[in-house]
């Protein structure tokens, strides 16, 4: 799972965990699996049409759902996805995770865009309370849109609980299962322009050219959309045989990121950034951005490079594939940042929100 699907599962799985006594109705737009039925007090609905084009979502949310609600008489909905209904009067709250459409609307579908155009601003003004990831998305919202700050909460991301410090041995069996047996840089996310794959690959190329490391570089995620450029870019470089394309059809994310030697994740704009908590939470440095909420999201223990710099990142790739010292004092300050980011912290914060709700 993704941001969007990682931040549902584990913000709702808390919630229902800790409040037994509270029914909880799951909105499904296909059958599901059960690892989404948390507990007896879960009720799972499947709701037509299946959602994944722009006339689609507006059936299901503006059809189907208020239809569901008017016949099961819900007290607060719950939101995740940046959706909602604006045909029904239930209370809702929605997360708002990035505002990414208004900040580069060119790594978008034409009929996404659009529709995000239309819809988002009128979502984030009929929801009764928003939730956002980040402080940088809160400031994003009210900026963008005019929204009162009063009406926003936020409640950050954090780790999922499989991302963990791997053994010595392991790692080097992944290294030699992926890299050939070498130390990696290793992006972990979906590929498509906003992520700015195309300047690991350019940055990693310099760092081989410049500097003749021994670091291999493990681009890990599904293909999302308008990948051509990247692998363009890709099919030019030239150490590309130094470079592994993978996914979780080939290599469980988590060892992935806990045998790499460094996370370079550079998007041009995020709306939180969960991979950066997840190499900390696996003794893995980062390099990120110094845009959006990278910075909030990395503190003092990332490096920070300008997104489109591939000196700056080929040189930060070098520091820290030879710097142990660097290494260590980057590790450390990563254990102390990843202490300011719960679930369960998170969970409250939207549990207190639709209680408010619920009663209003």
């Amino acid at each position: 799972m993704e941001g969007v699907a990682r931040y549902i599962y584990e913000t709702t799985k808390q919630m229902v965990i800790t409040h037994p006594e509270v029914q909880f109705h799951f909105l499904f737009d296909r059958p599901y699996n059960e690892q989404f039925i948390f507990a007896d007090n879960v009720f799972p609905h499947v709701i037509g049409p299946p959602s994944r084009h722009p006339l689609l979502w507006y059936l299901w949310f503006e059809k189907s759902i208020p239809a569901f609600f008017k016949k099961h008489k819900m007290d607060a909905f719950y939101s995740g996805d940046m959706y909602m209904s604006l045909s029904s009067d239930v209370p809702t709250l929605m997360v708002s995770h990035d505002l990414n459409y208004v900040h580069y609307p060119e790594g978008l579908k034409w009929t996404v865009f659009k529709y995000y155009q239309h819809y988002m601003p009128k979502y984030h003004h009929a929801a009764d309370h928003l939730i956002t990831v980040s402080e940088a998305t809160k400031v994003d919202v009210v900026d963008k849109f005019n929204i009162d700050s009063t009406k926003i909460t936020v409640a950050h991301n954090a780790v999922p609980d499989y991302f963990a410090i791997l053994p010595d041995q392991e790692v080097e069996a992944v290294r030699t299962k992926i890299a050939e047996g070498n130390p990696y840089f290793v992006y972990v996310g979906s590929l498509h322009p906003r992520k700015n794959v195309e300047s690991i690959l350019l940055a990693f190329d310099r760092y081989k050219s410049d500097y003749s490391g021994t670091h291999h570089l493990v681009i890990y995620g599904r293909k999302a959309w308008k990948t051509n450029r990247i692998y363009k870019i890709y099919d030019q470089m030239k150490h590309k045989a130094q470079v592994h394309f993978l996914s979780n059809d080939d290599i469980h994310v988590a060892k992935v990121m806990g045998a790499a030697s460094v996370l370079c994740y550079v998007s041009l704009f995020e709306g939180f950034g969960i991979p950066i908590l997840e190499a900390m939470a696996c003794d893995v440095p980062v390099i990120t951005s110094d845009v959006s909420s990278m910075p909030e999201v990395g503190g003092d223990a990332v490096l920070l490079v300008s997104p489109k710099d591939i000196s700056a990142i080929a040189n930060n790739m070098f520091r820290l594939s030879t710097d142990d010292k660097l290494r260590h004092n980057l590790i450390e300050k990563g254990r102390l940042q990843l202490q300011k980011f719960s679930w369960k912290s998170s969970a409250d914060k939207i549990y207190e929100q639709l209680l408010i709700l619920a009663k209003s």
